[in-house]
């Protein structure tokens, strides 16, 4: 597709920036927290491990799938710009159209009043929780203004800060453990199988697979951002590689800590898993000293969504389906400005009002949805190549999934089980989020008609 004329989106970000930005997609406060929501459902403790394990190398995978597809699209805008190229503008379109209206910004808002309440506690502060958290969300739409070097040293600053945290508690677990720490027997709650009953069956393991793989998300934004990676085709495979597998190892050694020091049944019992084991190694400091860690991490999660999503936002506006303005390029800084403060009013506007809870029922499904479907991108892009008019050029210069296709049948499989476990679970939700998205196709209908007609969308 041609470029539009005027300043171009600068390429600034380099591997570990990049890698960075992976790893801070994923890792926000819910690793603190989700072990608790996995130990219900399975009480054996190598049942939990082999849940994030299975996680893990369900995330490696999607990693993989998302390096190929970013060695050959490495385009501004990630996931809307595969839809887009491999099935058609409609789908790309509506990807931003959720991400906009439910992913991207239910979750800023829900994470930013995490951060507030942790930063009132921490603090003492008497602002109002909505206030602070909408200061916040201003605060790093202004750095990530100043320009893409400032807003990927902040996020990685953060990352590593985030990467501290977690490394505390699981060094904090193995001391106490070596001490002979005794918080809560570490060993089976049950003699059940672990396909016998209820709690520690297949099913059981179906739905801990849902907020593990929840957990595992994120890691996707990185590709919005291709067109601000140097060598990209290069760095932004080798980022996500590097990225998801050091959270993996991250996340397997929080939860051997928390299941060790706590044990399956006591992790099960406690909504503060990550506290729970600093307090049982330092006490209350240690609990308050994580509760930074906690607010640390969200803050790191909002810097990396304001760095990644407007790109997607920008590359709508470029192709003339969304408001023109959006595309606008701060000539100076190089970066996305209009785009970055649209994400931010949103977020700020949901976090006031207090909806961000009802918008992130439908974000599971929503997520997961575009997942499966950007994976079966690829199937698109390899057929192409292989046709005889493209006499398969330059074959050999992408990352390639191992194990293609089956590994990729199987990821798509894992996200689309995903989003039926979620609309069995809350049929409601899963609606509503539909509803959201085809109410996305007259808009685009809207904006298409427009851009035929005057050259400009609405």
């Amino acid at each position: 597709m041609s470029e539009s004329p005027g300043p171009r989106l600068a390429r600034e970000v380099g591997l570990f920036d990049a890698t960075m930005i992976v790893m801070g997609g994923i890792v926000g406060a819910g690793i603190f927290i989700n072990p608790y929501v996995v130990a219900q459902h399975l009480d054996e403790p190598l049942a939990i491990l082999g849940a994030w394990a299975l996680g893990g190398l369900i995330a490696l995978v999607g990693a993989f799938v998302y390096a190929e597809l970013a060695a050959r699209l490495p385009e501004v805008g990630g996931q809307y710009a595969y839809l887009r190229e491999a099935w058609h503008p409609l789908l790309g379109f509506l990807y931003g159209w959720v991400l906009l209206l439910v992913i991207q910004t239910g979750g800023m808002a829900a994470v930013a009043i995490t951060f507030a309440a942790y930063f009132r506690e921490l603090t003492g502060l008497s602002a109002g929780t909505p206030i602070l958290a909408s200061c916040v969300l201003a605060g790093l739409a202004a750095v990530n203004c100043l320009g893409v070097r400032a807003g990927s040293r902040a996020q990685s600053a953060l990352m590593v800060l985030k990467v501290v945290a977690i490394l505390t508690v699981v060094v904090a677990g193995a001391w106490f453990l070596g001490r002979g720490g005794d918080a809560s027997p570490a060993g089976p709650s049950s003699t059940r199988g672990f396909l016998d009953g209820p709690s520690s069956g297949a099913l059981a393991l179906g739905a801990a697979m849902v907020p593990v793989l929840f957990a595992y998300g994120g890691w996707q934004t990185a590709n919005f951002v291709a067109g601000e990676v140097r060598e990209p085709r290069r760095n932004l495979p080798r980022a996500l590689v590097l990225g998801v597998t050091g959270v993996v190892l991250l996340y397997l050694a929080m939860n051997f800590v928390c299941v060790q020091v706590l044990g399956a049944e006591a992790l099960a019992g406690t909504t503060t898993p990550a506290s729970a084991v600093m307090e049982a190694a330092f006490g209350r400091a240690g609990a308050r000293f994580i509760a930074v860690g906690i607010a640390i991490s969200t803050l790191g999660f909002l810097s990396q969504s304001m760095l990644t999503a407007p790109r997607v936002y920008f590359a709508m506006a470029r192709d003339r389906t969304f408001f023109r303005a959006v595309a606008w390029v701060d000539p100076r800084r190089r970066v996305p400005t209009v785009a970055i403060l649209l994400q931010a009013a949103m977020a700020i506007v949901i976090a006031l009002s207090g909806r961000y809870e009802q918008i992130l029922g439908y974000v599971v499904s929503m997520d997961f949805l575009f997942f499966g479907l950007t994976a079966t991108c690829l199937f698109v892009l390899r057929r192409r190549e292989e046709r005889p008019e493209a006499g398969g050029e330059g074959s050999e210069r992408f990352a390639r999934v191992p194990g293609h296709p089956v590994t990729t049948v199987l990821f798509i499989a894992a996200c689309w089980l995903v989003v039926l476990a979620s609309a069995l679970e809350y049929p409601g939700n899963t609606a509503i989020g539909m509803a959201i998205l085809l109410a996305g196709i007259p808009a685009y209908r809207a904006w298409s008609r427009g851009r035929a007609v005057g050259g400009n969308a609405p």
